[in-house]
């Protein structure tokens, strides 16, 4: 099947060989080159499919995102074309970890910005919890063994990831690592886009994270490398419950998540995850 792009077009699945999309007539092929087979995600800026590469032999599948600024004002345009070349250069940069998929093309179309990235075959963690139930302490810090390293890694390069979610990691089928996906919320923290708010709110409001995940300075656009613990902490909580941070109740006092009740861990991990999002700021965390 080849899958229309165009985010306004009614009838988007079209036969696999057309050109052209038989309902809005939009080229099929992106950059002549890439041709999107079905949508992975789709949202108000914009949508994610997986495509094939018909320029290379096998055709090989990848992952295209495609961003389109919610207004067409100037200012907004100029602003996003930063952003996605700033994108593009940080993925460049920490691509090159094997747990992080690899940016192999980014290019503008018709006011609409687009990264190819390698695809990942396998599961999100979401996915696994939702399939196989909720996972056990041991299984949770083996998962946090994996991932706190790979946090470092991005760190490390000066990146915050912002988005860090059972839905943006995927195990990857072929030697069951773990990949972090979805780098679409990246802030580089030594040089921080300068925007007021307003521009903010026309164009990056997508970028803040995911609520419950995201912590308070985060959602008030301030994201610290902390920040991304506190995103860490909140995912295990879900891996150990199998239930979403809007699913717990709240602290009314403290602001904190309910979630002691509903597993079965050690005191001493259940400081450690604790830890994660009332001192993440001055964490050490020793499993």
């Amino acid at each position: 099947m080849s899958y229309c792009i165009n985010l306004d077009c009614s009838e988007p699945k079209n036969p696999p060989n057309t050109d052209r999309c038989q309902a809005c007539g939009a080229s099929l092929l992106l950059r002549d080159r890439y041709r999107a087979i079905k949508t992975l995600g789709r949202g108000g800026f914009g949508a994610t499919f997986l495509a094939r590469d018909e320029a290379l032999p096998g055709r090989p599948p990848c992952v295209i995102k495609q961003l389109r600024p919610s207004t067409d004002a100037t200012h907004v345009l100029e602003m996003a074309r930063d952003l996605f070349q700033r994108e593009a250069t940080i993925l460049g940069k920490i691509g090159s970890h094997p747990q992080i998929p690899r940016l192999l093309d980014y290019f503008e179309t018709n006011q609409e910005f687009f990264l190819v990235q390698e695809f990942v075959n396998g599961k999100t963690l979401q996915q696994e919890v939702r399939a196989g139930g909720p996972f056990s302490e041991a299984g949770v810090k083996q998962f946090m063994s994996e991932v706190l390293p790979l946090v470092q890694y991005v760190h490390t390069s000066e990146v915050i990831h912002r988005d860090i979610k059972p839905a943006n990691i995927i195990r990857r089928e072929e030697d069951k690592k773990l990949v972090l996906i979805d780098f679409g919320a990246v802030k580089d923290k030594v040089n921080p886009t300068k925007a007021n708010s307003s521009e903010q709110t026309a164009l990056t409001a997508y970028a803040i994270g995911t609520p419950g995940y995201a912590p308070p300075e985060q959602m008030a656009m301030r994201p610290v490398y902390a920040s991304d613990l506190y995103a860490v902490g909140v995912t295990c909580v879900y891996l150990l419950t199998g239930k979403s941070p809007k699913e717990l109740d709240y602290d009314p006092t403290t602001g904190e998540m309910l979630w002691r009740e509903y597993v079965q861990i050690s005191d001493h991990f259940a400081g450690v995850l604790q830890s994660c999002w009332r001192f993440r700021f001055a964490i050490v965390i020793r499993m």
